[in-house]
C-alpha cells in the first residue's frame, strides 16, 4: 500500500486527528494528513524517541525483541508510533482523540496498515 493510501486509511479510523509516515533513518516525514499539530516537528521529535528506545533495548541485551508500538497517553489524546517492520526504520505516527476513538481498535488497524505499507 502506498503512503497516500495508508494515510487515508489512518484518517478513516474513528477519532483520528492526524497521521504521518516517518523515516527514522533521517527523521523526515514521508507524508502526512490531519490538523492541529505541526506534524513535521512531531515526526522528527518522535524519531528521537524511536532511536532512544532502540538504544535502551540494545543496552539491555534485548536483541531478539522488536517494538510492537509506542503509546503516549495525554489528557485528551493518544499518540501511537507503529513501526512498519518490513521497511527498515519506517513508522506511522498517529494521533487519536481519546473521547472519539478506541485504543484497541486503532492499534489493530494501525498494525494492519503498517504491515502493508510500501515506499
Amino acid at each position: 500500500m502506498k503512503i497516500s493510501q495508508a494515510l487515508d486509511e489512518c484518517m478513516a479510523i474513528d477519532g483520528a486527528i492526524a497521521a504521518s509516515v516517518v523515516d527514522s533513518n533521517n527523521g523526515f516525514m514521508l507524508g502526512a494528513q490531519g490538523k492541529g499539530l505541526d506534524l513535521e516537528y512531531a515526526s522528527a521529535g518522535n524519531t528521537e524517541l524511536y532511536h532512544a528506545k532502540q538504544k535502551i533495548m540494545k543496552n539491555l541485551g534485548l536483541t531478539g525483541e522488536k517494538i510492537d508500538d509506542f503509546l503516549i497517553t495525554l489528557t485528551t489524546q493518544l499518540h501511537i508510533l507503529m513501526p512498519a517492520h518490513q521497511l527498515d526504520g519506517v513508522f506511522i505516527y498517529f494521533v487519536l482523540d481519546k473521547n472519539k476513538g478506541t485504543l484497541a481498535l486503532a492499534r489493530r488497524q494501525l498494525k494492519d496498515i503498517a504491515s502493508k505499507l510500501e515506499l
